[in-house]
């Protein structure tokens, strides 16, 4: 998959084309409807597909200091979007200037000029352009001025997450940030991960019986509740199970938040300064501070053995 930063990126020879424009923070199977409908149609026509998104998040620029926790960067999005089979992400830098570009000028400057679109894929709720003037009722009208079609497809799906809520990208976000990761991976269709820098930290779980990697998450990371979870931690391709630890050490009066992944069964790992990746699998139990050390210890070794059963479990149910 081609991925262009800005409009000067797009090749000066690319034609036609299929474009869906959004966020997509996440792709989650809402998201998945609508991206793999462009794609398919993108495939009907015999052109590429394009997947077009925003960087920073455009609320930062339009409310700042609102930037939402995010649930994949970009570098993420970008494998998901491979995955469904899209040909090209364009990420377009959300300034204060491309903030005030009308709907009409969003059309001329990106869908016409430099994207060549012959179809146009969004959500029935889809708005764009400054104060979000445009809809998908306007973008039509386009269509019929600039020779492109729009189709406009239902994303909206539902499920037990959430009791029942349309999928959206605010709710996983609501249900990470409560420790429900079972049902963001509902809407998902994985588990939520986050992902980061191995740093040095204070060393406790070594000194436990359980070295940890202390996952430095990257910037606005959604990072759920506090507490221990059963999940996975990717290092260079490799998934290895484990015990992850998300909260600020009460039992040694922690204040700053952090996220630890213990790689359960793993001797003599060497992480310090790899990326790594965590996926959440399960909740465990909330943070807890014990009486003593020894008690913290106990508790330790029945929430890696728990993990280790959650794990075991989820692989076998794997095809």
């Amino acid at each position: 998959m081609q991925r262009w930063r800005g409009l000067e990126d797009i090749p000066q020879d690319w034609g036609r084309s299929v474009v869906t424009i959004g966020s997509f923070d996440g792709v989650h199977r809402g998201h998945q409807v609508i991206i793999s409908h462009a794609v398919d149609r993108a495939r009907e026509l015999g052109v590429p597909s394009v997947v077009v998104t925003f960087d920073p998040h455009p609320s930062e620029v339009v409310r700042p200091g609102s930037h939402p926790p995010l649930l994949a960067p970009h570098h993420r999005r970008a494998e998901l979007m491979a995955d469904l089979g899209v040909d090209a992400q364009l990420i377009l830098p959300f300034t204060p200037e491309f903030s005030k570009l009308s709907p009409g000028d969003f059309v001329a400057k990106v869908l016409v000029d430099k994207l060549h679109a012959k179809a146009v894929v969004e959500g029935p709720n889809f708005r764009f352009g400054h104060k979000a003037a445009g809809n998908a009722a306007f973008l039509t009208e386009q269509g019929r001025t600039y020779d492109f079609e729009v189709e406009v497809v239902d994303l909206y799906l539902s499920g037990v997450a959430g009791g029942g809520e349309p999928f959206s990208s605010t709710l996983v976000r609501r249900l990470v940030a409560e420790g429900d990761v079972e049902g963001a991976r509902e809407i998902l269709g994985r588990p939520h991960r986050v992902e980061g820098l191995v740093v040095h930290g204070a060393r406790r779980g070594r000194e436990l019986g359980f070295p940890t990697a202390n996952v430095e998450t990257l910037p606005h990371t959604a990072i759920p509740a506090d507490g221990v979870y059963a999940g996975y931690l990717h290092v260079s391709g490799e998934a290895m199970p484990a015990a992850i630890s998300v909260g600020t050490n009460p039992q040694f009066d922690g204040t700053e938040r952090t996220v630890e992944a213990y790689a359960i069964d793993r001797v003599g790992l060497e992480l310090y300064e790899l990326h790594v990746a965590v996926d959440f699998l399960a909740f465990v139990r909330g943070q807890a501070r014990f009486e003593s050390l020894e008690g913290l210890m106990e508790q330790m070794g029945r929430d890696v053995k728990r993990c280790r059963e959650l794990v075991a479990a989820e692989e076998q149910e794997q095809p």
